[in-house]
């Protein structure tokens, strides 16, 4: 049988209104007491009502998550990761695909369908900074990505100057000294592929390192098929480099397949390395190395960000907050020779 608030208060020895007050979070319910009704619901097994809890806050206990396209495998992984770290926390999470388009951005965010959400983690890449009144909505919303800064929400960023100056230092660190870079953006003013060129340009200029322009291919889409493409510019352009920093994994893998087809030993002759630790990373051949921006801490975080506003009605929270997440180096075959990598493996 299902058990019941009551079943859970005659084992705990305590009213069913105390067992309401623990399961809703109530604080003020004595420590002893409270441990000994949790005890009793897990004993029990007993489930909260999330659908009756919710109507009574006026909540549906569903959040939304907008990407530009699950076809990238990061915002794949980045929903997969909010999905986890959602249901943790009772809610439901729905997701929702802008194609990266401005005016669909926009349209979501004063669309109709947002009423059956509590709120929203939105991950924009067609609008900019000048935008940015446009989040000023009625309803608790989070950011996320790089396209848009100092607007009026709570914003979870990953660290992309910083992973690219860490990304680079590693290429520096192996010995390799002409870097080329894949995935630069003209005329970018604010985004992820700026940053990471930022990074990487600042990295170059600590290590007293000056390479010319010519090591920056320029690629407005960030597929496998465009860090292809770019890998066979940059071979067929004659232009010397013992390395290459991809602005993502996907265009780092794509490099990796031109390379080999083209007998270039990695990371011999040419090392590789990219940006947000996809999972395929770790089965390319050589596995791939790469920065890892925390990603399953961006969705816990945001997820956590968003569901602390959804509650805060009187507005205790205040001012919007920037919320940044460390990331760690991955080095793997792409980088390391076979012995760095057993080394590595047995230490």
């Amino acid at each position: 049988m299902v058990a019941t608030l009551k079943d859970v208060a005659g084992a705990a020895g305590v009213s069913v209104k105390t067992v309401s007050n623990v399961v809703n979070g109530y604080e003020f319910v004595k420590a002893s007491t409270r441990e000994r009704v949790l005890s009793a619901i897990e004993e029990l097994g007993y489930q909260p009502n999330l659908a009756a809890r919710n109507l009574r806050a006026g909540r549906t206990g569903v959040i939304g998550l907008a990407v530009p396209s699950l076809s990238f495998s990061y915002f794949a992984e980045l929903a997969d990761a909010v999905l986890e770290a959602s249901r943790k926390l009772g809610f439901v999470t729905l997701i929702e695909q802008t194609g990266g388009d401005r005016d669909a951005e926009l349209e979501l965010l004063r669309g109709s369908r947002l009423s059956m959400l509590d709120g929203l983690l939105f991950s924009p890449l067609g609008m900019s900074t000048d935008d940015a009144d446009s989040l000023n909505v009625d309803y608790p919303l989070v950011l996320l990505g790089e396209r848009i800064f100092g607007g009026p929400t709570d914003h979870v960023v990953m660290q992309n100057v910083n992973g690219g100056y860490a990304a680079t230092a590693h290429l520096i660190d192996s010995g390799r000294r002409r870097i080329a870079v894949l995935g630069a953006h003209v005329a970018e003013r604010v985004g992820s592929a700026s940053l990471r060129l930022e990074g990487y340009r600042r990295a170059l200029a600590d290590a007293g390192i000056d390479t010319g322009d010519e090591l920056v291919v320029f690629r407005e889409g960030w597929h496998r098929t465009d860090g292809a493409a770019a890998t066979r510019e940059l071979l067929d352009s004659g232009t010397p480099f013992d390395a290459i920093f991809a602005l993502n994994d996907e265009l780092a893998l794509g490099a990796l397949r031109v390379l080999h087809q083209d007998n270039v030993r990695v990371p011999d002759d040419v090392a590789v390395i990219g940006f947000d630790n996809l999972i395929e990373g770790q089965f390319a051949m050589p596995s791939l190395s790469t920065i890892d921006p925390g990603r399953a801490d961006i969705a816990e975080r945001a997820v956590a960000a968003l569901i602390e506003r959804i509650g805060d009605r009187d507005g205790h929270i205040g001012a919007p907050r920037m919320i940044e997440v460390p990331f760690t180096t991955v080095a793997r075959e792409s980088t390391l020779s076979m012995s760095a990598v057993t080394t590595a493996h047995s230490s």
